[in-house]
């Protein structure tokens, strides 16, 4: 499981209008839409029925929401990068400026959770972040995580 699986390109957009998790959640839907014809609606409603079993911000300004889904095959996924954080109800009570969303499909058994883990261990690592943060380019953003990871697969 890599990087280059999981995101089209397409998949990757720096958001300045986000003001709010629902907010947040509504663009990550629009760009689900987009890059892999997922229905907007279906994907906010999956992300916050998810959300309801706990936040999915993991700290250090990053958010990883994550939900199964009918009318996918396969695991897929989108980067948000935001030009201001935004309150995400995160473990570590900060806000959230980099948030990467998972979408799996309703029988996605190990593929789904070795996703998740390969983008929780790549959004901790501190450098990969800052990197990120400091490259407002969306094909620059695939390119850090695309290429930081392709040689460390789960």
């Amino acid at each position: 499981m890599d990087f280059g699986k999981l995101l089209k390109p397409e998949a990757v957009k720096v958001l300045t209008s986000a003001s709010s998790k629902k907010r947040l959640m509504q663009d990550i839907g629009e760009l689900a839409q987009q890059a892999y014809g997922l229905p907007a609606g279906q994907v906010v409603d999956a992300l916050m029925t998810r959300e309801t079993l706990g936040p999915t911000g993991v700290g250090h300004g990053v958010a990883l929401p994550h939900a199964r889904m009918d009318g996918i095959d396969k695991v897929v996924g989108a980067f948000v990068l935001l030009d201001k954080p935004i309150d995400f109800s995160s473990v570590d009570r900060q806000p959230v400026d980099v948030a990467f969303a998972l979408f799996a499909p309703e029988n996605a058994g190990v593929e789904h959770l070795k996703a998740l883990a390969l983008v929780a261990r790549t959004l901790r690592d501190t450098s990969i972040c800052t990197k990120l943060r400091s490259n407002p380019d969306p094909a620059t953003l695939y390119t850090i995580l695309t290429e930081d990871k392709a040689d460390k697969a789960a």
